[in-house]
């Protein structure tokens, strides 16, 4: 298991908690139910790939540079969840045009797991 990836799954995941519960009893009250929704659908996917750092941690045991879904697990969750709290608390609209992008890291981290267990599995 790659100590490093679970580390970071973990703290990922605490971080995830703490401002699901942040927005829950500091923001619901201050945001618009809009950008509150904007903001919880942050938590959500950053939470999803939390977790999907501890598969990383996991196939870096088996798969070869397995690594590399995890970093962009990383890059996807600053790009797409941290854009999203911004643009909820912020109101900043651009800022949603950075979301896609974070998005496309999730979707690549995925799919280069799946491809390389593939290579591993054949």
């Amino acid at each position: 298991m790659d100590k490093f990836f679970f580390i970071l799954a973990s703290l990922f995941s605490f971080l995830g908690v703490a401002l699901g519960a942040f927005a829950a009893h500091m923001l619901k009250q201050k945001l618009t139910p809009d950008m509150f929704s904007i903001f919880e659908v942050g938590v959500r996917y950053h939470m999803y790939h939390a977790l999907g750092l501890f598969v990383v941690a996991w196939a870096a045991s088996h798969i070869s540079n397995a690594q590399i879904a995890g970093w962009l697990f990383v890059v996807g969750i600053f790009l797409f969840s941290g854009s999203l709290y911004l643009l909820s608390i912020t109101g900043i609209k651009w800022l949603g045009a950075i979301t896609p992008f974070g998005g496309l890291c999730f979707l690549a981290g995925w799919l280069y797991l799946a491809w390389k267990a593939y290579q591993t599995i054949v």
